[in-house]
């Protein structure tokens, strides 16, 4: 139990407009759904602190909504008043991307996360690398921003001794502070909610003997393994002075605790929240109304202990199920968790929080699809070797072999800031070359959005620029009344070949066009998954997505015409975030290209058609 005789206000940084939005929803709501609950949260709750952008809320918003993530921010800015503290959340050399960026696109980014109404930002490095969060702390110095440094917890899923504990954590902190580096605040962030309470406690204790008086002490933590109370009671009582809170909808289970349970377990203790409780009702009923048409995925909404053998984050949990789901590959759900121990450890126990945790999951995901290390994924093997800075354990020796191997790269123990490409400069040219304005603003939508080998016809700031967004919400699924559904049927116009056409939605003042392939259906009915080879007429095969679900065609390789042997790769569709090669069944030459290019692939739909 804890206890202080001299009582003490613990601040609240509330998160459900971020942290609550990416682990329920992967970031993906309209602004429109949430932005009137925040309003009444800042002027009739009082709430001080927010976490509103960042993280996968940065990219969301133009990635699958349709929305500018700048806009979104300025618009929240002018909800909450100018005297409320807006913080988002950096990766390091990521920033607020997903691979690693050159020192002056950091620079870019700070620059616009201040202008568009940032005040705080929390920036880790998922290596715990010093030398990098020291160089990526520094532009948020420069642009005026609160800069909260964290040190990255997690619970290792393997015994040692060495690393992810209380000494290792405080280590960290200490090296920053012989370096010189200016921050204001320190962070103990537990993206996945895996470390246990003493750890916590014993971090904190640890942390506040070193840290100047005048540096506050924070702790972000997820419910996702039902521990969050209690490591925060822990981390409390070692020194902690802020904390990260949420409230229902987007509360417990994968995101933060409900203000609620905290407030309700200080109480007696001495200890109490910045923040009025009682008015959690009131914003509770506002998200539920706005978020009403939203489908809220169990797995983001029920605690599930096994996290503490598979830390992920519940930022990823989510997104990763709806993507699994998505391709017809959620039965393999349980496998892949399984493997999370092997791939940690041969990783070198870098900490599951974005990046790192996307490289764990596709790296688990290929060794339980494809074969161990039969397929090493590119974020994953550029990690063991080097491209993001130095894991805290040295990598399974014959992992990096393997992935040096595959990938055709050295081992790498330079600076990544340097290494990264210069995506700016992409970008630009990529504006340019589409006559779309070049701005600060709309060279970071697309430099944020560049993945090396990706089409830049596919990227998201591409897209987004000439209003051709991905549209994907989660909302719930509308089924027509029977009567009206079979009252008076449509004649049915029956199809042999595929038919292209566009169209254009208008919605809330913008204007997007669409371009639709409308496939001829299957003889039987829809395939329950793809066949590998399917027979039509003339002697001819169908190319279809290794995949039993939805995927988008990212690439196609050959053209009509073309000459191709068995097994070639002829295309590739994306699905888990990662590329996947589509290969030839048959030898032959192709006759048709059947689907287009970034557009959806559904278990059998045919890519393209092979004769004999």
């Amino acid at each position: 139990m804890i206890f202080t005789e001299q009582s003490k206000k613990i601040r609240v940084m509330f998160t459900p407009f971020r942290d609550g939005l990416q682990s329920s929803f992967g970031g993906k709501t309209r602004l429109k759904d949430i932005l009137p609950a925040m309003e009444f949260s800042a002027t009739e709750a009082k709430i001080r602190h927010f976490e509103f952008g960042g993280g996968a809320r940065y990219q969301a918003p133009y990635f699958y909504v349709g929305e500018d993530p700048f806009e979104c921010m300025d618009r929240m800015r002018e909800a909450v008043g100018p005297d409320v503290d807006l913080q988002i959340l950096t990766r390091s050399v990521s920033g607020v991307t997903l691979t690693t960026q050159k020192l002056k696109a950091l620079e870019l980014q700070a620059k616009l996360m201040a202008k568009h109404g940032t005040t705080w930002d929390r920036n880790f490095d998922y290596m715990n690398d010093v030398d990098n969060l020291a160089k990526t702390g520094q532009p948020i110095v420069d642009a005026g921003m609160h800069h909260q440094v964290c040190v990255a917890l997690m619970g290792l899923p393997f015994e040692d001794d060495t690393v992810h504990t209380a000494e290792f954590y405080i280590g960290i902190i200490r090296k920053l502070l012989d370096k010189g580096i200016h921050f204001d605040s320190v962070c103990m962030k537990d993206a996945s909610g895996t470390t246990d309470p003493k750890t916590c406690y014993d971090t904190a204790r640890g942390l506040k003997k070193i840290l100047p008086p005048e540096v506050i002490l924070w702790q972000h933590t997820h419910d996702t393994a039902s521990m969050a109370v209690a490591c925060y009671m822990a981390g409390i009582a070692g020194g902690v002075d802020g904390v990260d809170l949420s409230v229902r909808p987007m509360a417990s289970g994968t995101v933060q605790p409900d203000v609620r349970s905290v407030a309700h377990a200080l109480k007696g203790t001495g200890y109490s929240l910045d923040i009025d409780a009682g008015k959690m009702g009131e914003i509770e009923n506002l998200l539920n109304e706005g978020l009403q048409e939203y489908e809220f995925n169990p797995v983001t909404t029920t605690a599930d202990a096994r996290v503490v053998g598979f830390p992920m984050p519940g930022g990823a949990i989510g997104p990763n199920v709806h993507m699994m789901q998505e391709a017809g590959i959620l039965d393999r759900y349980n496998e892949v968790l399984a493997e999370f121990p092997v791939v940690v450890k041969a990783g070198g126990a870098w900490t599951s929080v974005t990046p790192g945790s996307q490289q764990y999951w596709l790296q688990a995901f290929n060794n339980v699809l494809l074969g161990r290390w039969n397929k090493i994924n590119d974020g994953y093997g550029k990690a063991v070797l080097g491209y993001f800075g130095r894991p805290p354990l040295q990598p399974d020796p014959k992992v990096v072999s393997v992935a040096s191997e595959q990938l055709e790269l050295p081992l790498f123990d330079g600076d990544p800031l340097e290494a990264a490409p210069d995506s700016l400069t992409q970008a630009r040219e990529a504006l340019g070359e589409r006559n779309l304005p070049i701005t600060d603003e709309s060279t970071f939508l697309v430099a944020a959005a560049i993945i090396p080998g990706k089409n830049m016809e596919l990227n998201e700031g591409i897209r987004f620029l000439t209003g051709k967004p991905k549209i994907v919400l989660p909302l719930k699924k509308k089924e027509a009344p029977l009567a009206e559904a079979t009252a008076n049927p449509a004649p049915v116009a029956v199809l042999d070949r595929p038919v292209t056409t566009t169209c254009t939605v208008v919605e809330g003042g913008a204007t997007r066009s669409f371009t639709i392939t409308i496939e001829p259906p299957s003889i039987g009915g829809a395939a329950s998954a793809p066949a590998a080879v399917q027979p039509v007429a003339g002697a001819s095969t169908r190319v279809y997505s290794p995949f039993a679900g939805r995927t988008e065609l990212v690439e196609i390789r050959v053209g009509v015409g073309d000459t191709v042997t068995e097994g070639q790769i002829v295309a590739a569709v994306e699905a888990m975030k990662a590329k996947h090669d589509v290969k030839a069944p048959c030898a032959g030459r192709v006759i048709s290209i059947d689907a287009l290019l970034g557009t959806d692939i559904e278990a059998g739909q045919s890519i393209m058609t092979i004769g004999g």
